[in-house]
């Protein structure tokens, strides 16, 4: 038992830098597990609270975008990955159940529980990598992560355009990432609410930065301009959380 503790702990820096300390119901948690709860455990899958109040983000993106994508579309991942797992299939994925041990499967599950586990993720991950601004600061990275991006993509100006033309290409509805590959970083796209931590993405690496292209993420406010979401979403990019992901192990 103590092995497999310490090996979910391993396995689990990457998501605890970037999540921090959160609040699921009315108890502060401070570790992946606590956030992650495994079914096989006798516990479920819940909804982290936001770590800003719904209206913080304007007027970048509106209270009424906040609490519908926080409480509904987050939640519904939530409900729906819980009744995944009680008829997951024991020969692909037996309990404890974590959400890290699903994505080292996610090709083998069910679309069911690949979705939902990965929309719990993404957005309990999107969440952490947003913070309020009123407009008047500058946001950009610093320190190791601000001179890798440097390195790696020329600029921050450059990294910008880069990141800002991917998301605005995403079919549909995806996410687009920064992510560590190799010691080296780079920006990659999913579909869906894959992301790079699943077995059956072809581009997978440590998670840095994160945007959620889904049109429920914009388009009460935004309508069909998902550019102008994406080009006020640097206002509110948290890279505080992303150099701490970046830092990490």
């Amino acid at each position: 038992m103590k092995d497999r503790r310490d090996f979910l702990k391993k396995s689990a820096l990457l998501a605890l830098a970037t999540m921090g300390t959160t609040l699921v119901g009315k108890e502060k948690i401070s570790s992946i597990e606590e956030l992650f709860k495994k079914a096989g455990d006798g516990g479920k899958f819940t909804l982290p609270a936001l770590p800003y109040p719904y209206d913080a983000l304007e007027p970048f993106i509106d209270k009424q975008t906040m609490e519908i994508h926080h409480s509904k579309h987050h939640q519904a991942y939530v409900d729906k990955l819980n009744a995944e797992l009680e008829k997951a299939d024991p020969k692909i994925l037996q309990a404890p159940y974590s959400l890290e041990n699903i994505f080292k499967v996610a090709s083998k599950v069910s679309a069911g529980l690949k979705n939902n586990a990965g929309g719990h993720y993404n957005h309990s991950l999107f969440w952490q990598l947003l913070k309020p601004n009123a407009g008047s600061k500058t946001n950009a990275p610093a320190g190791k992560l601000g001179e890798a991006i440097n390195k790696d993509f020329k600029s921050f100006d450059d990294f910008k355009k880069e990141y800002s033309e991917k998301a605005l290409k995403i079919f549909g509805s995806g996410w687009c990432w920064l992510i560590e590959q190799n010691g080296k970083l780079k920006i990659t796209t999913t579909p869906n609410q894959d992301n790079p931590l699943m077995d059956l993405e072809k581009e997978k690496g440590k998670v840095v930065m994160a945007l959620d292209i889904w049109e429920h993420a914009y388009y009460l406010k935004y309508q069909n301009k998902r550019a102008d979401y994406i080009s006020n979403w640097w206002n509110i990019a948290n890279w505080e959380k992303a150099a701490e992901l970046f830092d990490s192990k």
